[in-house]
């Protein structure tokens, strides 16, 4: 199976350029309004499908963002897996602003937000254990270095609702809890991706150091956003690098396509019709 990539662009990243016969798509999904149109094309000779999480123009806020229709959407376009770009706060002295980690643990804080794509009528349990795909986010470490990018390999995200930043004794909370960087947007995304059984990797862009580092003092907005245009360029770049990294496949070896097939609870009889008709494209390979 040839892959098609899926990036979704955090603040910072609107567009992606290079990609070969770019247009803008609106894709209609029954969870609601994606973020924006998608942008479609190839790059590399893979295709791939981009969409900018906060819309054009920053318009969505990290709890206005309709997760479960992005996630939707790039399902139906027939992304395979999905490298997602963000801004990150570090909790840690080493993880610096201007480099790039590699998460691949969640603390989920966030309470204002559909966190599923199942519910009452089609229950689903998915594994989350190891919530991003190793083998995609091994592909991303190797784009990152390969475009001259510094990254740690390794990053642990606590995720919060927002849109304020902490206070000072949530910062220290979150770091004696072992979180490495907070953001506002990896949950629900990471886990609406394994429930769509796709294949997730978050790279993460460090901006500031949250408010906890004596140094540093509050979450300066304006620092943030020139942290964020300096590494805009880097996180393109990284993503120019994966084509060549993610050859032809016939399954995911860490089973990120296979997640449902011992995750539906209900029984046939019981299910209900219209939830059923909405999980065509996330649902439907075991659900036919």
């Amino acid at each position: 199976m040839q892959p098609m990539i899926g990036v979704i662009g955090g603040s910072g990243v609107y567009q992606i350029e290079g990609l070969e016969g770019a247009s803008w798509v609106k894709v209609k999904s029954p969870w609601g309004k994606p973020s924006d149109e998608v942008l479609v094309g190839r790059l590399g000779g893979l295709p791939m499908a981009f969409l900018p999480r906060h819309g054009r123009g920053h318009v969505e806020t990290p709890s206005s963002i309709n997760y479960r229709a992005n996630i939707d959407a790039l399902k139906r376009l027939g992304c395979s897996d999905i490298v997602a770009v963000s801004a990150v706060g570090s909790l840690r002295e080493d993880y610096a602003p201007g480099d790039f980690v590699l998460v691949d643990q969640y603390i989920d804080r966030t309470f204002a937000r559909e966190k599923s794509f199942f519910g009452p009528g089609c229950v689903g349990h998915v594994s989350l254990a190891d919530p991003t795909c190793a083998r995609l986010g091994a592909a991303c470490l190797a784009a990152a270095r390969a475009a001259g990018v510094k990254i740690h390999p390794k990053a642990t995200y606590l995720a919060m609702e927002g849109p304020q930043f902490s206070t000072r004794a949530e910062s220290n909370l979150y770091r004696l809890w072992g979180a490495d960087v907070i953001g506002m947007t990896g949950m629900p995304e990471a886990k609406l991706a394994r429930e769509a059984e796709i294949c997730y990797a978050s790279l993460a862009m460090v901006t500031d150091y949250d408010c906890w580092h004596e140094g540093h003092g509050a979450v300066d907005v304006s620092e943030v956003i020139k942290t964020l245009m300096a590494n805009a360029d880097a996180a393109r770049n990284t993503v120019a690098e994966l084509p060549a990294l993610l050859p032809a496949r016939e399954a995911c070896p860490c089973g990120c396509d296979r997640a449902l097939t011992h995750a539906i609870m209900t029984a046939p009889d019981k299910r209900d019709a219209a939830l059923l008709a909405k999980l065509d494209a996330v649902a439907g390979r075991v659900l036919r």
